[in-house]
């Protein structure tokens, strides 16, 4: 399996605090793979160094085989920074055009790129546009698509949908799923939810280090079914005498959480939607596994 990401004893300081402490980490070529963490805890310290925005004080960083902010990766590493900021006095395509020339694009290549990337972000109807003339989640959408520029192999998005409305935020997790067939993205954001559609992996930062590593593809055999009434109780019988079950907790007052054995009963869920129906009880949700919610924070600390 490809390493993309190779980092070894990273350390970087900002004064006295130690934002990353002896940090070991890599990241293979494949499914998108998600940071999360607390404010403050390095996330976006971290996608800084491996961009070469800024050096560490300890360790190696290496990114598709380069130290970090080596030439070498140019148009094959994309990034969207946190606060990415664009000229507000020249046009969309005109700023994307010549990016895309710094990448070592010919002139055909680069006008071809910008109109591509500006259909994947929905903004190619303001290809003429001044930034200034941009509203914010307009602006966020242009920095998203300059990330995109040559087709990168690893690209790294920090906070992708902070700021956008939610037509445009679905629109964007579709373009990276898309995408992730061709390109590894590695994902910043507080959005769990997001991140649970999108990511294969999930890497926990706290105080520096990586604390936890979830793999959200997984066996668990675990369905959570929010229902749309609370009396479900009568429910309850029925479910235990499916083939497989093997348990069930209330987790509140509209969902449950059902473990089965997923290896003698894998139509587990189409039985369980049976008998729903026969007993026409609604429901708003089925879905399977725990939530990344509970896999990152249901041990506490």
């Amino acid at each position: 399996m490809t390493v993309l990401v190779d980092c070894q004893g990273l350390t970087k300081r900002f004064g006295h605090k130690a934002v990353l402490q002896q940090l070991d980490l890599q990241i293979h070529a494949g499914a998108a793979v998600a940071l999360v963490g607390a404010n403050g805890a390095g996330k976006t310290t971290l996608l800084s160094l491996l961009c070469g925005y800024i050096q560490p004080d300890h360790g190696r960083v290496e990114v598709l085989g380069h130290q970090a902010g080596s030439p070498a990766l140019n148009g094959r590493l994309g990034a969207l920074p946190q606060d990415a900021q664009f000229d507000p006095d020249f046009g969309l395509a005109m700023q994307l055009h010549w990016l895309a020339r710094l990448q070592g694009m010919s002139v055909a290549k680069s006008r071809q790129e910008t109109e591509r990337v500006l259909a994947l972000v929905d903004l190619t109807a303001e290809a003429g546009s001044k930034v200034a003339q941009l509203s914010h989640g307009m602006r966020k959408r242009l920095a998203i698509a300059q990330s995109l520029l040559g087709e990168p192999e690893l690209v790294l998005l920090d906070e992708p949908t902070a700021g956008l409305d939610p037509l445009h935020a679905k629109a964007l997790r579709d373009c990276i799923q898309r995408l992730s067939a061709h390109c590894t993205f590695v994902i910043s954001s507080h959005n769990l939810f997001e991140l649970e559609q999108l990511c294969g992996t999930v890497l926990m930062l706290e105080q520096g280090r990586i604390r936890q590593q979830v793999a959200q593809v997984s066996e668990t055999a675990v369905l959570r079914l929010q229902l749309c009434q609370e009396n479900y109780q009568s429910l309850l019988p029925l479910l235990e005498q499916l083939p497989g079950f093997v348990s069930w907790q209330c987790t509140s007052p509209l969902q449950l959480e059902l473990q089965y054995d997923a290896v003698t009963a894998s139509d587990f869920d189409v039985q369980l939607l049976q008998v729903l129906h026969q007993q026409g009880i609604g429901y708003r949700q089925l879905s399977r596994g725990q939530s990344l919610e509970q896999q990152l924070f249901q041990s506490g600390g």
